[in-house]
C-alpha cells in the first residue's frame, strides 16, 4: 500500500502546476518533459489537465508537454463569452501565444475537439497536428444519450458536482482513479461552475453549423480517437468528421467516452 500511495504521491507532483494571466484570466497548466517535438493538452469535462495522469510519464519522457485547463474547466477562471467553441477556440490560439509556441501537435479532447478544429481555422500556422476526439464536431449533431438531452434542454437544471463527477467517474473502466484526480474534479466544479460550463456543449449546434462548411479548409493533419462504445453516440460523430476532413485518420478503441484513460488498440482504423 505504501508503494502505491507513493507513486501517486510523485504522478501528483509530476504535473509541476502553475497559473498565468492569458487573456485577463487567471489559467492554470502544468507543463514538463523536453524534446524538439511540443504536445498541448486541453482539459477535458468534467474533468481537469489531471485527466492526463495515466499518459502524463510517458509523454513527457519523449516530448514538451503543456496541458492547460481551459476557461472555466479544471480549476481556470471563467469567462461567460468564452463557453461555445468558436469564442474557446480564439482562446487556445491566445494560449499558443501566450506560451511562445508554433509547429505544436494540439490534444482536444471532448469538449477541446470543436474549439481545436475551430483554433486550426483561424491560425494553422500554430499546428504541427491535432488529436481530436469524444466531443462533437460535426453538424446537425450526431450525439445521444445524457449530451443530447442536456443540448437540447430548454432550461438546464442545476447541476450537482459530487452526482455528475461520481456518476462519470463510476463509468470508466479498466483505470483507479487516483484520489488526487478525483479531490481536484471535485473542487474544480463545486458551486456553480459545473452548470456554468455546461453553456459551452449547449452552444454546439449554432457553433457547429457555422464549422460544418470550413472542415474542407483545414489542412493540418489530424488524428481522430474515439471509443467504440461511447455512450454520447461520438463514435459515429468521428466517423462523419473523419470524411469531411481532407487531411484525417480515424482510430476506434475498445473503450467508452474516456479514450484518454481506459482506451484498447483496435482493429478499427481509416
Amino acid at each position: 500500500m505504501g508503494a502505491v500511495s507513493s507513486g501517486i504521491a510523485q504522478e501528483e507532483q509530476a504535473f509541476a502546476v502553475a497559473w498565468r494571466s492569458i487573456d485577463g484570466l487567471r489559467i492554470r497548466y502544468a507543463t514538463n518533459g523536453s524534446g524538439v517535438e511540443k504536445v498541448v493538452l486541453f482539459s477535458p469535462w468534467p474533468e481537469s489537465i489531471f485527466a492526463f495522469a495515466p499518459v502524463w510519464g510517458g509523454l513527457t519522457k519523449q516530448f514538451e508537454v503543456l496541458a492547460i485547463d481551459l476557461p472555466g474547466f479544471g480549476q481556470s477562471e471563467a469567462r461567460d463569452d468564452l463557453f461555445a467553441p468558436q469564442k474557446m477556440g480564439e482562446f487556445i490560439a491566445k494560449a499558443i501565444d501566450a506560451f511562445d509556441l508554433t509547429s505544436v501537435h494540439a490534444v482536444g479532447l471532448d469538449v477541446g475537439a470543436p474549439s481545436v478544429l475551430f483554433a486550426a481555422l483561424a491560425r494553422p500556422e500554430l499546428f504541427r497536428s491535432l488529436i481530436v476526439g469524444a466531443g462533437a464536431s460535426t453538424y446537425p449533431l450526431a450525439v445521444e444519450g445524457a449530451l443530447k438531452s442536456m443540448i437540447e434542454a430548454e432550461t438546464l437544471p442545476p447541476l450537482n458536482a459530487v452526482e455528475v463527477v461520481g456518476r462519470f467517474l463510476g463509468s470508466i473502466r479498466g483505470y483507479a482513479v487516483p484520489r488526487f484526480v478525483r479531490d481536484d474534479y471535485l473542487a474544480s466544479y463545486e458551486g456553480d461552475r459545473l452548470t456554468r460550463s455546461a453553456a459551452l456543449v449547449r452552444a454546439y449546434p449554432k457553433d457547429l453549423a457555422a464549422l460544418a462548411p470550413r472542415l474542407a479548409s483545414i489542412k493540418v493533419p489530424v488524428a481522430i480517437v474515439v471509443g467504440r462504445n461511447d455512450p454520447y453516440g461520438l463514435a459515429r460523430d468521428a466517423a462523419l468528421l473523419r470524411e469531411r476532413l481532407p487531411n484525417a485518420r480515424l482510430d476506434v478503441l475498445e473503450a467508452g467516452h474516456c479514450v484518454w484513460k481506459s482506451g484498447r488498440p483496435s482493429s478499427s482504423r481509416s
